[in-house]
């Protein structure tokens, strides 16, 4: 008996049972799937925060400039453009100098509005870091850009320098489908034409092309 039972311990000792062995590789599972879900959910709250805090805001900020004034901001120079004459059309301001003496954050005060908040120096500029694209400034423009997709101009807040990945996310709160080349939100160019661009209704894998250039439409005539 006691032979029986030392043999047994001598089993017991030499390494782990499949049963236990099993058992860790369950909790090791259960960790990576953590970590994992972990950091889907720390960019899921960084691209809504980016959308609901930056991008929405500042469409926001164009139809109330609109709303009040029967302007187009940065349309013109006493709304923040630099052509000097109005003609319904964003003069293609760059949000890097936004914050000028008689910029675009200027004249959304003068009329009682708030300048959407950013995290950079620039009211117009964002530091974002995407999955693979690393640490990128995106910059915010008030363009007037020709969809070859719909054949006709359109006012519209121009992303460049944009984490494919955070592009993608955009389009999906925006459209409810991630297709770079319909709804509001889309890639730029929009489809091909004579800007260029393409006709491919997917945004390109994240992790080859690291960045991308955007356009969310704004509705002001």
């Amino acid at each position: 008996m006691k032979y029986l039972m030392s043999k047994e311990k001598g089993i017991s000792d030499a390494g782990f049972t499949l049963i236990e062995m099993a058992i860790v590789l369950i909790i090791i599972g259960i960790i990576i799937g953590a970590v994992v879900k972990g950091r889907d959910l720390i960019q899921s709250a960084k691209q809504k925060k980016f959308y609901t805090r930056f991008l929405k805001q500042w469409e926001l900020s164009v139809l109330n400039y609109y709303d009040r004034t029967g302007h187009v901001l940065g349309d013109g120079t006493e709304n923040g453009g630099s052509s000097a004459t109005r003609d319904g059309r964003f003069d293609n301001i760059s949000g890097a100098n936004f914050g000028g003496t008689d910029g675009i954050d200027a004249h959304l005060r003068k009329v009682g509005l708030m300048v959407p908040v950013s995290n950079t120096s620039n009211s117009g500029q964002y530091a974002y870091k995407g999955e693979y694209s690393g640490s990128q400034t995106i910059t915010l423009w008030l363009y007037y850009l020709y969809s070859s997709k719909d054949h006709r101009h359109n006012n519209a807040l121009y992303l460049t320098n944009v984490p494919t990945d955070l592009a993608i996310a955009l389009d999906t709160m925006v459209d409810g489908e991630a297709d770079p080349t319909k709804g509001k939100f889309r890639s730029y160019p929009d489809s091909a034409g004579s800007t260029g661009g393409g006709t491919s209704a997917s945004w390109p894998d994240a992790s080859t092309t690291a960045t991308v250039r955007a356009q969310l439409i704004v509705d002001v005539p």
